[in-house]
């Protein structure tokens, strides 16, 4: 069962996806999409952290761009137009986003007050930087490119965070992933799985990378953390 949350912020109102678990109460999962926007594929991996027991809500970041943005990674001219949107794409307001999503999902009538941030591509990034600028209970980062450019923030990461990075990652260089990992292996928070022989977006599936094997155990590793942090 699905439906739109419309979230209001100082800047004005953006639209999320929700989709709905069977059993209520529930924790909320905030799915933070990749550079294709509130698509089909992000709307279906909220609609499996719903059939996993959690309130999904999938926010529209690239609201102040322009609203409801779907594309895919099947041609070339919509991964432009993708890169053109992450270009001009705020990351600052984003992370202001993230929170306004957090604060509206928390009020809804069957949450249950918890609530985790879990992010992919883009998004990966974004739940990151949610780690350091938002308060959820709970953060899981996927191949999460640019991470290294806030790694400066990483002394605010004061709740649990798993990221999962790909080892031949066209967009997270070894160098980048060697500097995230260093950043981040005296933080007891932080958990950091690599993925050595899979690449960028593993887990999008119907992608040209997917891959089954690593996406499973992933997925699984993820779903035990949040079962573990939003008890």
């Amino acid at each position: 069962m699905s439906q739109n949350l419309a979230i209001k912020t100082a800047d004005g109102t953006f639209n999320a996806y929700v989709a709905m678990p069977e059993k209520l109460p529930a924790p909320v999962v905030v799915v933070i999409q990749e550079i294709f926007g509130v698509n089909a594929v992000m709307r279906g991996v909220a609609d499996d952290y719903a059939r996993q027991g959690y309130i999904a809500v999938c926010p529209d970041l690239f609201w102040r761009l322009e609203p409801g943005i779907e594309l895919t990674d099947k041609t070339d001219e919509e991964w432009q137009k993708a890169f053109g949107y992450l270009q001009k794409f705020n990351p600052d307001k984003g992370a202001e986003d993230i929170q306004a999503t957090l604060d509206a999902a928390r009020a809804l009538p069957d949450a249950s007050g918890k609530a985790a941030v879990v992010g992919y591509c883009m998004g990966g990034m974004m739940t990151y930087l949610a780690a350091t600028r938002t308060d959820a209970d709970a953060f899981a980062s996927f191949y999460g490119a640019g991470i290294d450019n806030y790694l400066g923030e990483a002394d605010k990461i004061s709740k649990p965070l798993i990221m999962h990075l790909a080892g031949q990652d066209e967009f997270i260089p070894t160098e980048a992933q060697d500097k995230i990992k260093a950043a981040l292996k005296d933080k007891a928070e932080v958990t950091i799985y690599q993925y050595p022989d899979s690449n960028h977006a593993f887990c999008r599936v119907g992608g040209n990378h997917y891959d089954e094997q690593a996406a499973a155990t992933a997925n699984a590793r993820t779903a035990e953390f949040l079962k573990q942090n939003l008890a």
